[in-house]
């Protein structure tokens, strides 16, 4: 089965962008994953092909138009997630993104102005997104960092089966530092453990390095970590020996 994307944007010729490239540029001539950019303004029925109106209420800026976005959300093959890139929205996490590369594939509306007619989410089945805790110009920048996300993970995409699970964020932590030749550099060398040969220590010492990184550079992980830790079988947090 073919992952396939459709884009809703005012910007169409923004993609394949750098997903025709490297990994995803790959996967996408040799048919693992299919793209349709479609253009919002083909869909308006005036001949000024107008998307947008003012605010109502008054206030900066235009709102895309509910009824122009229903009509190209409505010309795509139902059966996909749809997908609003809006700052509002819940954020992306790895767990999510793994659960869309398992799919038929997603519709990605991208919006522009001052966003979206609240009525189109109420009259459509649409999950909105965000990539972080900032503004970009439009969704088009979002939905390429989340097609990226989803078509890495796609079989056959990257090269070892384990390379997208031995890394940040899929096991709730960071991950371990790397490293390669030259053996030293710098008069910096490679930890010893790594040059040991001991698998068994060497995967103990990823494990800590890993747990160590997160608590120091991403404590709110390191919580949510530990948090799901403690769960019983039942879902009963354990007591903390110190309690």
């Amino acid at each position: 089965m073919t992952f396939a994307a459709t884009i809703l944007t005012l910007y169409p010729e923004m993609f394949p962008g750098p997903l025709g490239l490297s990994l995803a540029g790959r996967a996408l001539a040799e048919g693992k994953w299919s793209l349709d950019a479609r253009n919002i303004r083909d869909f308006a029925t005036d001949k000024h092909r107008t998307v947008d109106g003012t605010p109502a209420g008054g206030g900066a800026g235009m709102v895309l138009r509910p009824d122009i976005l229903a009509a190209a959300i409505d010309s795509v093959p139902a059966g996909r997630p749809i997908l609003a890139m809006t700052p509002r929205g819940a954020p992306l996490t790895q767990a999510w993104v793994r659960a869309l590369a398992d799919g038929p594939g997603v519709t990605i509306l991208c919006g522009r102005f001052e966003g979206f007619d609240e009525r189109i989410f109420a009259a459509r089945e649409i999950e909105e997104v965000s990539i972080g805790d900032y503004i970009l110009s439009g969704g088009e920048m979002g939905a390429l960092v989340l097609l990226d996300a989803c078509i890495r993970l796609l079989p056959g995409v990257m090269g070892a089966a384990s390379s997208g699970v031995d890394e940040s964020f899929e096991q709730g932590l960071l991950e371990y530092p790397q490293y390669t030749r030259p053996l030293e550099w710098e008069g910096r060398t490679i930890p010893e453990v790594l040059r040991s040969g001991d698998h068994a220590r060497i995967s103990a010492w990823r494990k800590h390095m890993a747990e160590t990184e997160t608590r120091l550079r991403r404590p709110d992980l390191w919580e949510r970590h530990e948090g799901a830790r403690v769960q019983s079988p039942s879902g009963a947090r354990r007591k903390k020996k110190d309690a």
